[in-house]
């Protein structure tokens, strides 16, 4: 199987919300992205949907969650991963930027592994130049004389910067996923996509040979892409001796079909990408949809693995 980076250009403003339509996150995990995708292929007919879901059920296809690129520096999660270093003990200022740090350069991975990051230097003043965080003011009209103002959280890219996924795949995947890319990059990805947020254009890029190679080697530590979830027989043996967080993901059904109103699907509890584990597994795409629903709603869970430790 190969590898791609694919850099997303946003050409406008972006909300990706958590929990409100005040939020404004700067990046998506690879559950957000596969349902976008999802949909897409439905657009195109029910057998695009089946074949891409079933890509990715079983492996022949896996997309990390979405991180942020600064012109040609590329941004990976923290590792969740203990670490023998004695920089900044004593300093409190070093301590603040290493809890708050959630980010570091690709190309700085086996510095922060080896313990010699330069917390203080290297990370925050990089990162607060990505972007900008805004709220804008609307109006939602009720009849024909009320009018309630809302908030939207939205965030833009400064120029030459943006998010990016890492997919695994073979060639007719690539296909299948670089044409479902292109149609959501005029849809959008996010919330308020009808305003005309979240458009983009994407660029395919050759993973470094360094990147490739951790991502294809094998060692005692792996570290998540992306967010996770264990099949029930894979559960016991990957949390041993595992570092992870949790996080619950939830959301309501995108698609139309699926019931006369609007309803949330189930939560799903994942591990977070960054999360770092002694024993790979497969994850699984989990079928998130309640009693009420005329499908299945499907929540992606499947991790790419990068080698964090030999």
């Amino acid at each position: 199987m190969d590898y791609k980076i694919y850099k997303m250009v946003f050409q406008g403003a972006v909300h990706l919300g958590k929990q409100s339509l005040e939020d404004g996150e700067f990046t998506f995990c690879a559950d957000t992205l596969f349902s976008a995708l999802c949909q897409e292929a439905l657009k195109l007919g029910e057998d695009k949907l089946q074949a891409f879901y079933t890509y990715a059920k079983e492996g022949k296809l896996l997309l990390s969650d979405a991180f942020p690129y600064i012109g040609d520096t590329y941004y990976l999660p923290k590792p969740i991963k203990h670490l023998d270093t004695t920089d900044g003990k004593g300093d409190s200022a070093a301590k603040k930027a290493w809890k708050k740090l959630s980010y570091i350069p690709m190309e700085a991975l086996d510095e922060y592994l080896r313990g010699d990051f330069d917390v203080l230097n290297m990370q925050a003043p990089d990162i607060g130049k990505l972007g900008s965080f805004e709220m804008k003011v609307s109006a939602f009209v009720r009849g024909q004389e009320e009018t309630l103002p809302y908030r939207v959280g939205t965030y833009y890219y400064h120029p030459g910067n943006g998010i990016y996924l890492i997919a695994r795949y073979d060639e007719p995947q690539k296909i299948l996923l670089e044409e479902l890319l292109e149609n959501l990059s005029f849809s959008g990805i996010g919330g308020k996509r009808a305003a005309g947020m979240g458009r983009f254009t994407f660029y395919s890029r050759n993973v470094s040979s360094h990147l490739k190679k951790r991502l294809e080697g094998e060692g005692s530590t792996y570290m998540s892409l992306s967010v996770s979830l264990p099949a029930d027989e894979e559960l016991e043996q990957a949390l041993l001796g595992a570092e992870y967080l949790v996080c619950k993901r939830s959301g309501f059904v995108a698609s139309e079909n699926y019931a006369p109103e609007q309803m949330r699907k189930k939560d799903l509890y994942v591990l977070k990408a960054g999360s770092c584990f002694r024993n790979k597994y497969k994850g699984d795409i989990y079928d998130v949809s309640g009693r009420m629903g005329k499908h299945p709603v499907y929540r992606y869970a499947k991790p790419i693995f990068i080698e964090v430790g030999t």
